[in-house]
């Protein structure tokens, strides 16, 4: 079992490696942008597009790493209160009933939704934007994807927390 967590802890710190410098490149677009359209009084679409876009790839992929430092939103209200196996029993029922569960659906359906944009060849409908709108909705079901990997590492741990006599 450690083995299953130890690889997919891995994947997700390679991931969230990759996204740091996703965020570095949106610095720089952004940058950029802002010099354009403040000295020369103009800017571009497909400039503005590729911000978009960085952000949604950003803010996706990262998921799974947010979730493995767990830095994502939760109400802590009975959460902090508990015993370190009481929050097991929580992230283990949350995990399996809820968190995977959720991915499986947005997976699936991403998937058709961005395959469908890739069959037809779906672009940006704004003149001078980008092609492959497909890449964007593709990140949709990658990022779940990212999630659920993570999501069954912290589901892994809690039951290792559970069934550990020592604590």
């Amino acid at each position: 079992m450690q083995k299953i967590i130890s690889t997919l802890d891995w994947i997700g710190e390679k991931v969230g490696a990759l996204v740091s410098w996703v965020a570095a490149l949106l610095a720089v677009v952004i940058g950029l942008d802002v010099i354009i359209r403040y000295v020369f009084q103009f800017t571009y679409v497909w400039m503005i597009e590729i911000e978009i876009y960085l952000f949604g790839m950003m803010f996706l992929l990262a998921s799974g790493y947010t979730f493995k430092y767990e830095n994502h939103v939760r109400v802590d209200i009975f959460y902090t209160k508990l015993s370190k196996k009481g929050k097991a029993w929580v992230n283990l029922l949350g995990g399996t009933c809820l968190l995977i569960p959720w991915c499986y659906v947005v997976i699936v359906s991403s998937w058709y939704y961005a395959l469908s944009s890739f069959m037809i060849g779906e672009s940006s409908p704004q003149p001078g934007g980008l092609p492959a709108l497909y890449i964007l909705k593709f990140c949709i079901t990658i990022g779940f994807t990212l999630l659920l990997l993570q999501g069954i590492s912290h589901i892994l741990k809690s039951v290792q927390i559970i069934f550990n006599k020592d604590s």
